[in-house]
């Protein structure tokens, strides 16, 4: 059986939130982000693209490509609530949706045809987007999730494209290959030295090349390149938090070993945030005592997947609840108010320049382990310990015990 997947992306969907609360804005070069020192764009209007700005660019840059932008600094509850008006709205309408990210969805159509036209249902479903929330959305119909996400962005902005099934190679053909999803600047580059400059060109490299050349991912870009995907649209499920607890083997009112147990676990929840391409808009410090008396203490912050940021405050939380002064037995910390997007909502923060650093440490985890990269306080706690245990072994030994 044929698929029929749509994929809908709202346009400019930070700028254009900040529009409907402030009308003025519309039509002039709005930038979500700072223009200060170590400040980067995390979204901007079509006006202020003709002038070359875009996404992620330093925003110091960004403000001397255009000096006349209007800086704003961003409304994460209001992104996110109207993300979830519209994730309301879709799954009301269709009967399998993956929110992809805050801004992106994919909805499974296979197997309506026979009682509703797909296309058709797309435009649909874009007008009562636009009616119900004021928000514009481009959508692109056809067989499979890649020929959807590179079409979606031909539509834009406030499009439609349908391409049917026997015509996703065609339609790739002329496309530049930085078109692809998943192709980034290296591979562009590589692949420019090449000779390949458009889709049709890659689809037409030999299976065997690509796969010497670039190893698993060469398979994976000739399969795309020739428009096939079987990927399936994964539901989507919104997760409220994550957590995780430390109950030790002995009751213990270290400090430094309590703050560095927090360290550790804020490093494994941002991990597992960021590969769920999630952020988190609140975090919970929890410590039970020796006596079972449990004390929580939140704060709710800028939404963020970033270690350094939520170590700030779960250190802060933790130095505020810490003041019975008694023996410890659990800690615990806990992410909640969490909301698809992943790292580009941290570009608000001035320290948007890490994303760079946390991507580097991410696929190293994801080869080599989760304790392959971690924060070197945490190293030095444990290499203190092994030293302790060593000194003790060698002073049991030459005394002869």
């Amino acid at each position: 059986m044929n698929r029929s997947i749509v994929h809908m992306d709202l346009d400019s969907f930070f700028v254009a939130v900040e529009c409907l609360k402030d009308t003025r804005l519309r039509g002039k070069p709005v930038i979500v982000g700072s223009s200060k020192d170590r400040g980067v764009v995390a979204a901007c209007s079509y006006e202020a693209r003709k002038f070359g700005v875009h996404s992620a660019m330093p925003g110091r840059m960004a403000k001397q490509l255009c000096p006349d932008a209007i800086f704003v600094r961003g409304d994460f509850e209001a992104y996110s609530r109207y993300s979830d008006l519209v994730t309301e709205l879709v799954q009301t309408e269709a009967p399998l949706v993956e929110k992809a990210s805050i801004d992106e969805f994919y909805v499974d159509l296979s197997g309506m045809e026979r009682y509703m036209g797909c296309y058709q249902w797309a435009i649909k479903v874009k007008k009562q987007i636009y009616n119900e929330t004021g928000l514009h959305v481009s959508v692109a119909l056809s067989p499979n999730k890649t020929v959807s996400k590179v079409a979606v962005g031909e539509a834009k902005p406030n499009g439609q494209i349908y391409v049917p099934h026997g015509l996703e190679k065609s339609f790739l053909k002329p496309l530049r290959i930085e078109k692809m999803p998943m192709i980034g600047e290296k591979t562009t580059h590589l692949l420019r030295t090449m000779g390949v400059q458009t889709v049709g060109k890659l689809a037409e490299i030999p299976l065997k090349v690509l796969e010497r050349v670039f190893g698993k991912n060469g398979s994976w870009m000739w399969e795309r390149a020739n428009g096939i995907d079987p990927s399936s649209v994964v539901p989507y499920m919104a997760q409220k938090s994550m957590s995780k607890e430390s109950t030790f083997e002995k009751d213990t009112a270290d400090v430094q070993f309590l703050r560095q147990e927090i360290i550790r676990m804020i490093g494994e929840l941002t991990f597992e945030l960021r590969k769920l391409n999630e952020t988190t808009g609140c975090i919970t410090i929890k410590i039970r005592y020796a006596d079972f008396d449990t004390q929580t203490k939140q704060v709710s912050i800028p939404y963020t997947a970033s270690d350094h940021v939520l170590r700030k405050y779960a250190l802060e939380l933790f130095n505020k609840l810490f003041n019975r002064r008694l023996m410890i037995r659990l800690i615990g910390v806990r992410l909640s108010k969490l909301v698809a997007g992943g790292m580009q909502l941290n570009l608000f923060d001035n320290s948007g320049m890490m994303s760079p650093l946390y991507m580097a440490m991410d696929k190293i985890r994801i080869r080599y382990g989760l304790t392959s990269v971690q924060p070197a306080s945490t190293i030095t706690l444990k290499r203190s310990k092994q030293l302790i245990e060593y000194q003790q072994y060698k002073t049991l030994n030459k005394n002869g015990k």
